[in-house]
C-alpha cells in the first residue's frame, strides 16, 4: 500500500500547534505537566497535541499524535507516572527516524515541541531541532513535501521540561519527580526505622541515582542516617573505619538502630563499587550489627505526586507554552528550571553539557569538579548532614572555649512540620562545634512560668541523644506557645540573664516574627536582649515577611491534597457534586492557592480578594455550564476552595449551600472542613531538609557576632534577622526593615504576597472566566501583586492574561 501523506492543515497567523512528549523514565507529575501545557495551549487560543510513547510515537505518526481537547486532560494532575506513555526509541537515534519524525509532524502541522524526560531525551530534541532545516531540505528533495507545504515550518521551538526522579539535570534546584519519589523512599526509611529500634538492628537501603546522590543525600538528611553513600564525593579512602567509627560512636552514646543509605551508583575514590550487600557485610562482620538489606527499587518512581511536583510540573508546563510564544528563530532552546523558589529559563544545551560534565568528572576521579556541577544547595546539604552526624564533641570541629555560646532554643506559634528536625540540626550544630544547647520548654509562658520548677524546669541544656531521634517526628518536641515576650518582659529578660543565654534562634510562625520584634525594641531597656537573635519561618499559612517559603507550608500542602483527592473521588464517584472546602492559612491565601492549583480546583476564595456576590453568581453560571457540558465524562466532581477568613459573611456552609440552591437541581453540593488535619503527621522530606539546611546556616550566622560587645549587637540592624527564600537566593533581612516596610501588621502577612499571581493561573487551567472576579460596581478593587510564584522574567508572569 502506497504512503499517504496529508496535506497540513492551515493555521491562522501566528497560531502555534504545540505537541508535548514524555520520554525516558517515568517521573510522578509528568501527567500533571501534560495537562498544564495542554491546557495553557488552548488558553492561548493555539491547537494541543499529545505524542503517545515517547520518540516512537513521533516516529509512528497516525494516531500516536493526538489533538488534545480541554477535557481530554481532565483529572491528570493527581495521577502517577504519565499516561501519554514512554518508551524507547531507536529509531528516533538515527537520521532516518527524525526525518519520518518531521514528516509526521508537518502532516499535523506542528511547529513547537514541548519534552519532558531526562537528560538523554532532552539532547535527543536539542539535536531534532539543528537538524530541521536540513530535514526540511530532505523532504522536499526526495518530494515527501513540496516547498509550499514546508514554507511556513521552516523553524521548530523546542522547550524542555524535566522529568526525573534522580533530580539530575545542573543547573535546577528540582526536577518534576524527585520530591515525590524522595517522599517514598523517607516513608519506607521511617517504617525500617521502627523495626530497626525494637531490634537494635542496621539497615542498609538502596536507593536509585547511578550517576547523582541527590535521593541518597536528601533520604540522609531527613531521616537522620549516620552515613551515606553518594557518586559525587565518595567517603575518605579510610572510608570503612570512618563508617565504623560513627556507627559504634553512635551506639556508645546509647542510639538503638543505624541506617546506612546507598545510591546504586555509589563508588570508592578509585570507583570500585560499593554496594549495599558490601557495607551490611562490613557491618555484621566488622561491627557485629545485626544487619538487614532493603532495595526500593521502582517503588520510588511508584504513586501520585507529591504537592511541590504538582505545582512545579504545572507552572514549569505553563511557562513552556509562554517561551514558545515568546520564541523567535534565534532564541536558543530554554530548559525550564527552579531556582530555590523561581521558574527560569536557561540555555537547554548548557544545561545538559554541564550535567555531564558531572559525569565525566567522576569518572576522571575530580571529585571536587564534580560536586561544583552541582548546585550550590547540594553542597551545603551535604555540609549540613556531614555536622548533623559528626559525633558529639568531634575533637576537629570544636572552637576554642572562648568563642563557645549557650544558644537559647524556643519555639513560639502553632505546631509545624519542620519544627523538630530544625531544633534536631541547631543541637547537633552546637555540640560539634562546643556550644551548649538551651532548649526553653513551652514557649514564652513557660519559659517565664516554670523556668525554676523542680525536679524539671522549662530551661533544659539538651545532649545529642535527646534530640537525634526528632527528624521524622510532626509537631513540636519541646512545646510551643503563642504566648509573646511582652506578657511578662521583665521576667524573660531575667531568665535570659539567670541561664546566660548568649544567643537566640527562634522557630515559627508569625508570632515568633512578632516575638523578635518585641525582643528587638526592649533592647533599650533590657540587655539581656542585646544577643543575635534568627527567626526561622515555620508556619502552615506561610505568612512570616522576610521568606516566600515557611517550614511546614509543604507538610500542610501534602495533608491537604490527600484530603481533596479523597473528597475529590467521592465528588467524581457521585458525579454531579461539588465540594466546598475550607482551608486553613489565617488571613494569607497561600495555602488555598496552591492546594487550588495542585488538584486542579475550579476556583479559590482568599482573604486578600475576598467573596462578593458578583463572583458567586459568575461561579455558579460557570459550574452549570460546566455540568451541562459533562455529557457521559467520567472524573465530573469539581472542588472550590475557600481560606478560612475568605469572609465572614460568605461561610463555607453558606457557601456550598447558596451553590446548591442556585444549582437548580442539575447538581449537588457539600461543604468540608479539614481542620487541624491540614498540620500534617510526619514531616515532608522537603520541610525536613529545609529545616536543617535553615537551621545549621541560622547556627552559623549567629556564630558570626562572636566578639561583639552587647552595644555593638544592639546597633547591628542584621543582630536581629529573619532568614528566608527571596526570589532566587536564601537570605537573612533585617527584622528592623521588615518590620516597618514589608509588615501588613493588621492581617498578619507580607505586604507583598509573592504568589497572588498564581490565582490566575488556577483560573486559566480550570477554565473559569475572568468575569467570576471581577467586583460588582462600588465594590472594593481587587489588588495584588502581578508577580506569579517562580517567574524568572520581568516582562511575562506566566499567566494566560
Amino acid at each position: 500500500m502506497a504512503e499517504v501523506h496529508l496535506t497540513p492543515p492551515a493555521m491562522p497567523t501566528g497560531k502555534k500547534r504545540i505537541a508535548i512528549l514524555t520520554s525516558g523514565g517515568d517521573s510522578p507529575g509528568m501527567s500533571a505537566a501534560v495537562r498544564a501545557v495542554v491546557r495553557q495551549t488552548l488558553a492561548s487560543e493555539c491547537t494541543a497535541y499529545a505524542v503517545y510513547e515517547g520518540y516512537q510515537g513521533l516516529v509512528d505518526g497516525g494516531n500516536m499524535i493526538k489533538e488534545m481537547s480541554w477535557e481530554d486532560v481532565r483529572g491528570w494532575i493527581s495521577e502517577g507516572g504519565t499516561l501519554i506513555g514512554t518508551a524507547r526509541c531507536k529509531a528516533f537515534m538515527e537520521r532516518a527516524g527524525r526525518l519520518t519524525a518531521a514528516n509526521n509532524m508537518i502532516e499535523k502541522g506542528i511547529d513547537a515541541l514541548v519534552v519532558c524526560g531526562g537528560d538523554g531525551s532532552l539532547t535527543g530534541a536539542d539535536k531534532f531541532r539543528a537538524e530541521w532545516p536540513s530535514l526540511m531540505d530532505e523532504l522536499v528533495s526526495t518530494g515527501k513535501r513540496t516547498k509550499e507545504e514546508v514554507k511556513s515550518h521552516r523553524h521548530l521551538n523546542i522547550v524542555g521540561l524535566v522529568g526525573s526522579i534522580d533530580n539530575d539535570l545542573s543547573g535546577t534546584d528540582a526536577t518534576i519527580g524527585c520530591y515525590s519519589s524522595l517522599q517514598r523512599i523517607c516513608q519506607a526509611i521511617d517504617y525500617i526505622d521502627a523495626t530497626a529500634f525494637s531490634h537494635q538492628r542496621a539497615f542498609v537501603i538502596e536507593v536509585m541515582g547511578r550517576h547523582c546522590g541527590w535521593l541518597a543525600l536528601m533520604a540522609g538528611v531527613s531521616c537522620g542516617a549516620d552515613f551515606i553513600f553518594i557518586p559525587e564525593k565518595p567517603p575518605s579512602e579510610n572510608w570503612e573505619a570512618e563508617m565504623f567509627s560513627i556507627v559504634k560512636k553512635h551506639r556508645e552514646m546509647g542510639k538503638r538502630k543505624t541506617i546506612i543509605v546507598v545510591a546504586e551508583g555509589a563508588h570508592d575514590r578509585q570507583l570500585n563499587p560499593v554496594t549495599a550487600g558490601m557495607v551490611k557485610d562490613l557491618l555484621s562482620q566488622k561491627v557485629g550489627l545485626d544487619t538487614r538489606v532493603t532495595t526500593l527499587g521502582h517503588v520510588q518512581r511508584g504513586g501520585p505526586p507529591c504537592c511541590y511536583d504538582r505545582m512545579l510540573a504545572t507552572l514549569q508546563g505553563v511557562e513552556a507554552v509562554n517561551a514558545v510564544l515568546e520564541s523567535t528563530p534565534e532564541t536558543p532552546s530554554p530548559v525550564i528550571c527552579i531556582v530555590e523558589n523561581k521558574i527560569v529559563r536557561k540555555p537547554l544545551l548548557d544545561a545538559i553539557a554541564k550535567t555531564k560534565e558531572v559525569a565525566a568528572n567522576i569518572e576522571k576521579r575530580d571529585f571536587a569538579a564534580a560536586m561544583r556541577g552541582r548546585d550550590a544547595e547540594f553542597e551545603e546539604f551535604l555540609e549540613a548532614f556531614n555536622i548533623t552526624t559528626a559525633t558529639d564533641k568531634a575533637e576537629n570541629m570544636l572552637l576554642p572555649k572562648e568563642k563557645r555560646m549557650r544558644v537559647g532554643i524556643i519555639h513560639v506559634g502553632a505546631p509545624a512540620g519542620g519544627m523538630n528536625a530544625a531544633t534536631r540540626a541547631a543541637v547537633a550544630y552546637c555540640l560539634v562545634k562546643g556550644h551548649t544547647p538551651v532548649a526553653l520548654y513551652n514557649g514564652f509562658p513557660g519559659l517565664c512560668r516554670h523556668h525554676d520548677d523542680k525536679p524539671l524546669g522549662s530551661v533544659r541544656e539538651l545532649d545529642w541523644l535527646d534530640a537525634e531521634s526528632w527528624a521524622s517526628r510532626g509537631g513540636s518536641e519541646i512545646g510551643t506557645n503563642r504566648g509573646l515576650p511582652s506578657e511578662d518582659m521583665e521576667k524573660t529578660a531575667y531568665c535570659f540573664d539567670k541561664y546566660k543565654i548568649d544567643a537566640l534562634f527562634v522557630v515559627g510562625g508569625f508570632e515568633a516574627f512578632t516575638a523578635v520584634s518585641e525582643l528587638r525594641k526592649a533592647r533599650r531597656d533590657f540587655d539581656a536582649f542585646k544577643i543575635p537573635m534568627v527567626v526561622l519561618p515555620a508556619t502552615v499559612s506561610n505568612n512570616v515577611p522576610g521568606t516566600e517559603y515557611s517550614i511546614g507550608s509543604d507538610t500542610c500542602l501534602n495533608a491537604l491534597i490527600d484530603y481533596c483527592d479523597a473528597i475529590k473521588q467521592s465528588a467524581s464517584a457521585s458525579r454531579r457534586r461539588v465540594f466546598v472546602v475550607e482551608t486553613q492559612g489565617g488571613a494569607s491565601g497561600y495555602i488555598a492557592t496552591i492546594a487550588g492549583l495542585s488538584i486542579g480546583a475550579v476556583a479559590v476564595y482568599t482573604p486578600e480578594e475576598g467573596i462578593h456576590l458578583n463572583m458567586l453568581v459568575e461561579d455558579i453560571k460557570f459550574l452549570k455550564d460546566q455540568f451541562a457540558q459533562d455529557k457521559g465524562h467520567a472524573r465530573s466532581g469539581k472542588i472550590i476552595l475557600r481560606n478560612e477568613k475568605a469572609s465572614s459573611t460568605y461561610t463555607t456552609e453558606v457557601v456550598a449551600n447558596i451553590i446548591k440552591e442556585e444549582s437548580g437541581g442539575r447538581f449537588d453540593s457539600r461543604f468540608a472542613v479539614p481542620g487541624h488535619v491540614q498540620q500534617g503527621g510526619t514531616p515532608s522530606p522537603m520541610d525536613r531538609v529545609r529545616a536543617v539546611r535553615f537551621g545549621v546556616k541560622s547556627l552559623q550566622y549567629l556564630e558570626s557576632f562572636y566578639g561583639k560587645s552587647k552595644d555593638e549587637i544592639a546597633n547591628d540592624p542584621m543582630s536581629a534577622s529573619v532568614i528566608g527564600i527571596r526570589g532566587a537566593r536564601v537570605k537573612f533581612s533585617a527584622m528592623e526593615k521588615i518590620e516597618k516596610d514589608e509588615t501588613d501588621w493588621k492581617d498578619r502577612r507580607p505586604k507583598d504576597e509573592f504568589w497572588m499571581g498564581l490565582i490566575d493561573v488556577v483560573d486559566t487551567l480550570s477554565g473559569r472566566p475572568k468575569a467570576c472576579r471581577t467586583p460588582m460596581p462600588g465594590s472594593p478593587a481587587v489588588t495584588g501583586s502581578p508577580v506569579a510564584l517562580g517567574n524568572g522574567s520581568a516582562k511575562s508572569n506566566g499567566v494566560a492574561n
